[in-house]
């Protein structure tokens, strides 16, 4: 008997092996694909703070631009741009030779009608006392010499009032400062002519502004004049100086502009260290505080989509969308008006992948 020897070589014995170890293998289970959780927010009501930003300008709390009320020349100038002065000081001094010579014509017939008037009087007086006995003044002489005293009286009056006059007028070649304040612009120089008709009269003699303190005034646009009130404080700062400064609303115009279609809002700064000066651009930090509270939630909650802006709810581990209307936006958060209520659940980062009626897994 033949007896037959197979040998096998040492390649198709690995072979072998390694398919006897693979069908060994038992099946491994399938494991059912989980739902990722889903990070949800319980919705609360709070009262959602803005700021606007606004160009705004400083200007003085005062402002006055003198002119010269009668025609004359410069004679003296005491002041120039950049002085300060204080109420009543004596800024420039007129020289007018014509309201000299009439002062002293009007002081002439004063005098001469004074005197008139006194020896009138006296002569009326004497005729009077004389009178009294019987049969030495006629009647017609009394009257005579009453008339002649009231008459003499009304043109001393009248001597007295033109006298008044020419020394008013004379008081207006003196100007003065109407209030403390600065020297903001001079347009004369010594021996300018001024007056009300002549050269000079275009551009005024001097311009005094108050910049103790100043006016900040912004224009707020009709979208926002709901939410400032007299008394609010706010911030404002200026390109060429480094810090902020805070003023409060103490005027509002309460009509809105016709062509911009703003309100004009006045603040009073004080400028104590004199480092603010009229004619300065500011931009102006507008706090806007809600009256009332409203539904806040994060941007992320909010699906703007072709179907319309809504959040998804969650109700029993469901979605449900809700059509919203938004409302003001401040940083990741923005106001919501739709049919919520308080302590709703609403997904934090919703997306269009959500459908109505998905499992939300919280």
């Amino acid at each position: 008997m033949n007896t037959k020897i197979i040998k096998y070589s040492p390649l198709f014995l690995a072979a072998v092996f390694f398919l006897n170890s693979c069908n060994s293998k038992k099946e491994e289970p399938v494991k059912a694909e989980i739902e990722p959780k889903v990070e949800t927010f319980a919705l609360a009501k709070e009262k959602l703070t803005t700021e606007l930003r606004l160009p705004a300008e400083l200007t003085g709390f005062q402002q006055v631009d003198l002119y010269a009320k009668v025609s004359s020349f410069v004679k003296l100038l005491k002041v120039d741009i950049g002085t300060k002065v204080k109420k009543g000081q004596l800024l420039i001094v007129l020289e007018a030779p014509e309201i000299s010579s009439q002062l002293a014509a009007a002081e002439s017939r004063l005098k001469s009608m004074e005197a008139i008037y006194a020896t009138s009087k006296s002569t009326y007086n004497r005729l009077y006392e004389t009178s009294k006995v019987e049969g030495t003044i006629s009647k017609n002489d009394l009257e005579m010499a009453s008339g002649k005293k009231n008459s003499d009286y009304a043109q001393y009056q009248a001597a007295i009032a033109a006298h008044k006059e020419i020394s008013i007028m004379r008081g207006y070649l003196e100007i003065r400062a109407p209030f403390d304040g600065v020297v903001a612009a001079r347009n004369v120089n010594l021996g300018t002519f001024v007056g009300p008709a002549g050269k000079g009269s275009d551009l005024p003699l001097l311009t005094i502004q108050e910049q103790s303190k100043l006016r900040l005034a912004v224009s707020v646009p009709e979208l926002y004049t709901g939410y400032l009130h007299p008394g609010d404080e706010m911030s404002f700062n200026v390109k060429s100086l480094p810090e902020t400064f805070t003023a409060k609303i103490t005027r509002m115009s309460g009509a809105l502009d016709l062509k911009l279609r703003s309100e004009r809002v006045e603040m009073d700064v004080h400028n104590t260290k004199g480092n603010l000066l009229p004619g300065m651009v500011a931009e102006v930090l507008l706090p806007l505080n809600a009256k009332d509270s409203t539904f806040v939630v994060p941007k992320s909650a909010v699906v703007n989509s072709a179907e319309g802006l809504y959040v998804v709810k969650v109700v029993n581990h469901k979605a449900t969308r809700v059509d919203i209307k938004k409302g003001r936006e401040i940083e990741d958060k923005i106001e919501i008006f739709g049919d919520l209520t308080p302590n709703d659940k609403l997904v934090k980062i919703a997306s269009e992948e959500t459908k109505e009626g998905d499992i939300i897994n919280e």
